[in-house]
């Protein structure tokens, strides 16, 4: 999900489940435990943790089952299964689907890979650091000016850490250096920012997610810097993905668990499957399905029919769909007045 700002007075004393602020700041504490790795494998193990990673994330099947793709089909799950969300969201939803089809499908043939690459890239990162901030913003009530300036500044280091990571092998050693430097730059600036703006923050535990955010791009840059590439997206996903699965659960929870009231969830409940499981059950044997079998299924069936084949149709085709869709929907979806935000109270501020 990605908040545009919560609102701490919406609650509702009926729903069962919370999204608890202690429990979504205690996420941030991968940040030092891999920082702490990385030095340990520096100085004790003598890079036998660098060696046996992968050097991209993409490169691990596993990292891609268990993160990112995963919160991203639960999010298309939860939109799509619920007729009242779609029909709220109908225009929205066709008007967003014809944009990607036209610029990422028709554009792809005359817009360059790498451009179209970038991007998504840039959105990608947007849409991570925005949920974050976007979340942040409830406790540290800062002044719009101060929030802006540290969700761009975040969002705009996170851009050069992201491209510099997964463009290594297509930069070249002036390019890759440059990406550094320019990140290096921007984290500087983030750091000075946050001790600028933390005397704007009314209370301690608004301190305490200020710095969050801000210290999992700082050691995001950090491990980059050191060429820790699995680690360095490692933190912001798995920060970001159960933030948002947090979100989903509870969602699922306060408007299932007594009585379902869609075709998935009358389903899963005859199996006795408890609510808060069926979206992250369900979204990570999809992924799993979809990674590791969809293209081949598809390109055997295009290929018995049709005698061709697609290149990545599910792979980098439909999941990449369903990654456009949700960072676009992800925005609006869960602001104040939202359907979706019926189901959803906080707690633990």
């Amino acid at each position: 999900m990605s908040a545009q700002g919560i609102t701490l007075p919406y609650q509702a004393s009926r729903l069962n489940l919370s999204v608890s602020f202690r429990f979504l700041l205690s996420l941030y504490a991968i940040v030092p435990v891999c920082v702490l790795l990385q030095l340990l494998d520096r100085w004790v193990f003598n890079h036998a943790l660098l060696d046996m990673l992968p050097s991209s994330p993409s490169h691990f099947l596993l990292f891609q089952i268990l993160f990112g793709t995963p919160h991203i089909i639960a999010s298309n799950l939860l939109l799509f299964s619920h007729a009242d969300y779609v029909s709220c969201f109908k225009n929205k939803l066709i008007g967003m689907s014809l944009f990607i089809v036209v610029f990422f499908g028709v554009g792809s043939l005359f817009i360059p890979y790498r451009a179209l690459y970038i991007i998504t890239a840039c959105w990608t990162v947007y849409h991570v650091l925005k949920q974050q901030h976007g979340i942040a913003k409830a406790v540290c009530r800062l002044p719009n000016w101060a929030f802006y300036l540290q969700l761009w500044l975040s969002v705009s280091a996170g851009i050069f850490i992201y491209l510099g990571i997964f463009l290594k092998n297509s930069l070249t050693p002036q390019q890759a250096e440059l990406v550094l430097q320019i990140s290096s730059m921007l984290t500087i600036v983030l750091i000075a920012s946050t001790f600028v703006c933390q005397k704007f923050v009314p209370s301690r535990f608004g301190w305490y997610f200020l710095w969050a955010n801000t210290l999992l791009v700082v050691a995001s840059w950090y491990v980059y810097s050191q060429q820790y590439y699995f680690l360095a997206i490692l933190m912001p996903r798995l920060v970001h993905d159960i933030t948002a699965y947090s979100f989903y659960v509870s969602h699922d929870v306060n408007r299932h668990s007594q009585h379902a009231d869609n075709g998935l969830f009358k389903l899963t409940s005859r199996c006795h499957l408890p609510a808060a499981l069926v979206l992250p059950l369900l979204s990570l044997v999809l992924t799993y399905l979809l990674q590791a079998y969809g293209d081949d299924l598809v390109n055997l069936v295009l290929q018995t029919l049709f005698a061709t084949q697609i290149y990545k149709a599910v792979t980098l085709g439909v999941i990449g769909y369903l990654a456009l869709m949700h960072y676009y929907t992800e925005s609006f979806v869960w602001a104040a007045g939202s359907p979706l935000r019926r189901y959803i109270r906080f707690s633990g501020f």
